[in-house]
């Protein structure tokens, strides 16, 4: 993990000596597995960073990456503090304050049960009415979801907080980010003890924002173009939990 703090260093250093500009890009400081800060609180990890990380070596920009509050990312894409901030939703909103490029990622929004649970399956919302939903309060999953007569749980804060209940047997099914929710399992060596629904309730594409007509983007978008193409990010997601 610490490998990518001493590449942007090192692109760093080059770029003073050679007098080029350097990016910087924003991200979320507690976005963890996908963007958060290692136990020394200064060198950024996680997928969103080892991604966007490669992309930009792959430019051969020199650039920081740095990670703050998610508010504060927003804000410094406004006032033009920042050159580039991850990870946005596509949405018409987002589209009409930013050029996304991307995805650079999809996620999935899926349940998961422990793995003696009934619910196996699901085709429609209906399923899950005769179960306990255990979801994080405040947060948007999707609209149907969000509106349908369903028995919730509304006391998590976080989605760590989810999987806790999950194993503890407070709920009888969580909601949320697939990777993310599977990082919090393996942390707690209980991944064995839980079954992913194999139908997701969303699938959602992440892209990286540029202010709207930054020639950047487009510089971006090839690099990131050609990394897919020949491969360059699956050894990068499939060292995370899928």
């Amino acid at each position: 993990m610490k490998t990518i703090g001493y590449w942007m260093t090192a692109l760093w250093c080059m770029a003073c000596l050679a007098g080029e500009p350097s990016w910087r890009l924003v991200a979320d400081a507690s976005f963890e597995p996908y963007s958060y800060l290692d136990q020394d609180g200064r060198t950024p990890q996680g997928l969103n960073v080892e991604l966007v990380s490669a992309v930009m070596r792959e430019t051969g920009v020199p650039f920081r990456i740095n990670l703050l509050p998610w508010e504060r990312v927003k804000l410094q894409l406004t006032l033009k503090d920042a050159d580039a901030g991850f990870v946005f939703t596509g949405t018409a909103e987002r589209r009409a304050q930013y050029d996304l490029v991307g995805p650079l990622r999809k996620g999935q929004t899926v349940f998961i049960t422990l793995a003696q649970s009934s619910l196996r399956y699901w085709r429609g919302l209906y399923d899950l009415k005769p179960y306990l939903i255990g979801q994080v309060h405040g947060y948007s999953y999707d609209t149907d979801f969000d509106k349908a007569d369903l028995a919730r749980d509304l006391h998590a804060t976080s989605p760590r907080q989810l999987v806790t209940m999950l194993l503890a047997g407070r709920v009888d099914v969580i909601v949320g980010d697939k990777v993310q929710l599977l990082y919090f399992l393996q942390q707690l060596q209980a991944a064995n003890q839980v079954r992913v629904l194999s139908k997701p309730l969303v699938e959602m594409p992440r892209y990286v924002a540029f202010a709207k007509g930054d020639p950047r983007a487009r510089q971006f978008e090839a690099a990131l173009k050609k990394l897919q193409q020949n491969g360059g990010l699956q050894a990068i997601l499939q060292r995370w939990p899928q």
